[in-house]
């Protein structure tokens, strides 16, 4: 319970994202963000754990393009985050928040998603068994979820504050670039295998 805390409280792309929805759409529409990334993230723990990481063992290629396309969905993220307008723009257009299902199909593309789920399946559990893979998935869906609530919470708490454009259009770049910083690792990797 301590790994699954400490991995799922720590900022990564997830976070990052959860505290941008919650300033510019409030907790309660970010909810189903929440809930995405908690199922989602489960589900995956779940799936690596019976048996995905050794296909990426047995074929490095496949991992190596995820990773590619992980980066580049996550640069997408990030230059439509820094360019986020207001929830509600002046013609009367309603922003909205990432959706369940793209949350939860997120994790499958975040690198930090990856990074605990295949380390939590390699400690704390065998291989392929069914058994002993699913309470540490059940763990960590019940440990996650409070932990990115309470950056949702963090940052429908900033709304008052971010109120004024200025301040968010800040924040919104400030989080892009956050969001790009935590790919660092995962791109000096990637352009150190190409070089």
């Amino acid at each position: 319970m301590a790994f699954a805390a400490v991995a799922s409280i720590t900022p990564g792309p997830n976070n990052i994202m959860l505290l941008a929805s919650g300033v510019n759409f409030g907790f309660w529409r970010t909810v189903p963000h929440m809930l995405g990334i908690g199922i989602g993230f489960t589900v995956m723990v779940l799936l690596v754990g019976l048996g995905l990481g050794p296909v990426f063992a047995a074929a490095p290629v496949l991992h190596q393009a995820l990773r590619v396309l992980s980066v580049l969905y996550m640069l997408w993220l990030a230059w439509h985050l820094a360019r986020a307008a207001p929830p509600v723009d002046r013609a009367g257009a309603q922003g909205r928040p990432m959706r369940f299902l793209g949350a939860a199909a997120f994790q499958w593309v975040n690198p930090k998603a990856w990074f605990m789920a295949l380390t939590a399946t390699a400690a704390y559990a065998q291989a392929g068994d069914f058994g002993a893979v699913l309470p540490v998935a059940l763990v960590f869906g019940a440990v996650n979820l409070p932990c990115v609530s309470a950056w949702a919470g963090f940052g429908a708490a900033m709304q008052r504050f971010l109120a004024d454009p200025a301040r968010l259009r800040l924040f919104n770049v400030s989080m892009a670039l956050l969001l790009i910083a935590s790919l660092w690792p995962v791109m000096a990797e990637i352009l150190g295998q190409r070089l």
